[in-house]
């Protein structure tokens, strides 16, 4: 009897299987009737069809250039929102002198570091950017592809050094290093080429003893930007305190009262002002068969801008789903965790043997900027990790009405240090919870357990019997996600002898 119960059992759950299989399968189907069973008369489209397919045709292409273009519309928000509240021009370095705060709208930033963030632009001629000693630094092209890294990482070893940056046009020659030495044989430049007109400069120092700030900015402030050959006179440089300024930098698709259009709008009049690369004319071809083209004035009628304003919707919705419900091989860092790699594939241009991997790219766009070789290659003991998660123990999405636990077995495997950040799924900002900083990190004045492990707690209450120190606020109603952040990455990570639990949702 209880052999025949099992049959029956094992035959229902059979067809509710099949039976659903079908049914995703009929609403698929029925997702594209129209165009399926769109009839022809004399194999000819008629006005309806032919207005229906170009619809189809427009809308299609609208959204995958939405997803192809999130790179550049990210870093020329990011530009946008810097410009607006700071000024324009290449001797302009905002720095967050008192550490970023939830008030700058950004995705993914990091509290726990002092940042300075500029956008310099290559149209005139060659740059020299004289990077002070001891940043944790990159430059990206404004496709966010690694130019180089500066400090510890890069080509000065942390000693700094004049780094020249040539446009991507350039017709002068270099020595066959790559370097360009002047008259003065001690005038060395580590020289690259970008290979756009916009670059983005990002430096990153380290706290102090008890959280200190001022020597990281005094290094940060030694910091010079000038025209290659004219460094006296060239504007003087200016450090505009980032710390207290509400700015937002994030694509106009994620805050309540944005106009998603205005994504075509940056692009265009991006694609507009950029150097042409032979290798993106497919995708240039794309976007000139919905208006925007290079050398041209982009005016889209009411309909084609319903249209690229649905798809830049969809678009986000798309890079939403990509990035929170990855199908994306090798998502996963751990198999018996939820951790999720950040760099998926740990590809710091997303380019695979043969492609261009446009869903890890997407992926990572979608909620995080800057892309370098050391934060992507296994650096022992100098570069960063960052594993994040999405979802609880249980395989649920993380909520901010719900409460949560995060235990993280002693000896975290950062040299340098560590930290844990929390921010809100909507548009991967820090999250806006009246707290200094939506972060805790190794050097803060924390709980650590006897056997030298760490509890920390999230919730929009403080638990019952949780250190305050070692809980941070969350909004209900409000999806959220956390990285573990790891400087100085050390074996224990990679070999996987050190892995962080879980989060476990409380009751």
């Amino acid at each position: 009897m209880k052999k025949q119960l099992s049959y029956m059992i094992a035959f229902v759950c059979a067809v509710v299987l099949v039976s659903g299989v079908q049914t995703q399968a009929r609403a698929q189907q029925n997702h594209w009737k129209d165009l399926v069973e769109m009839d022809f008369p004399g194999a000819y489209p008629t006005d309806e069809a032919t207005a229906r397919i170009r619809d189809e045709i427009d809308f299609q292409r609208a959204s995958q250039a939405f997803l192809w273009a999130l790179p550049a519309m990210n870093m020329y928000s990011m530009r946008e929102g810097s410009e607006k509240a700071f000024g324009k021009g290449n001797h302009i370095l905002p720095v967050w002198k008192g550490r970023l705060r939830a008030t700058t709208q950004i995705t993914t930033p990091n509290s726990d570091v002092i940042y300075a963030m500029s956008y310099i632009d290559l149209k005139d001629g060659p740059v020299v950017i004289d990077a002070p000693p001891m940043v944790q630094g990159l430059l990206d092209d404004f496709w966010q592809r690694p130019i180089t890294d500066v400090g510890l990482p890069g080509p000065d070893k942390g000693a700094g050094g004049k780094y020249l940056l040539l446009p991507p046009d350039y017709q002068g020659e270099l020595d066959d290093k790559g370097w360009y030495k002047g008259e003065d044989p001690a005038d060395l430049y580590y020289t690259f080429k970008s290979r756009t007109y916009g670059v983005f400069l990002f430096w990153r120092a380290f706290l102090g003893d008890g959280g200190s700030t001022e020597e990281g900015v005094k290094t940060i402030e030694q910091t010079k930007v000038y025209p290659w050959g004219k460094e006296d006179t060239a504007p003087k440089m200016q450090f505009p305190d980032a710390t207290h300024t509400p700015v937002k930098m994030l694509i106009p698709n994620v805050t309540k009262g944005d106009d998603p259009y205005r994504y075509f709008e940056n692009l265009a009049d991006f694609i507009g002002y950029e150097y042409v690369e032979r290798e993106d004319f497919a995708m240039r071809g794309m976007l000139a068969s919905i208006g925007i083209e290079k050398g041209k004035s982009f005016k889209p009628d009411a309909r084609m801008k319903s249209i690229l304003k649905q798809a830049s919707i969809v678009g986000y919705n798309m890079s939403r789903a990509n990035r929170y419900a990855s199908r994306i091989p090798n998502a996963k860092i751990y198999p018996d965790r939820q951790y999720e790699q950040a760099y998926i594939g740990e590809s710091p241009d997303f380019n695979e043997k043969t492609y261009l991997n446009l869903n890890t790219r997407a992926a990572f766009f979608h909620f995080a900027y800057s892309s370098s070789e050391a934060m992507v290659k296994h650096l022992v003991n100098k570069g960063s990790k960052y594993p994040l998660s999405f979802r609880d123990a249980d395989g649920n999405f993380l909520m901010g009405q719900n409460s949560y636990k995060l235990h993280l077995p002693k000896d975290p495997p950062a040299k340098i240090f560590w930290s844990v950040a929390v921010y809100n799924s909507h548009n991967a900002s820090g999250i806006d919870n009246g707290m200094d900083y939506p972060s805790i990190n190794s050097k803060d004045d924390i709980l650590v357990n006897k056997d030298g492990s760490v509890d920390f707690y999230f919730g929009p209450e403080l638990p019952k019997g949780a250190a305050k120190s070692n809980w941070l606020k969350t909004n209900p109603d409000e999806g959220w996600f956390l990285i573990l952040r790891l400087y100085g990455t050390m074996q224990a990570y990679y070999d996987q002898t050190w892995k962080p639990d879980d989060l476990v949702k409380l009751k």
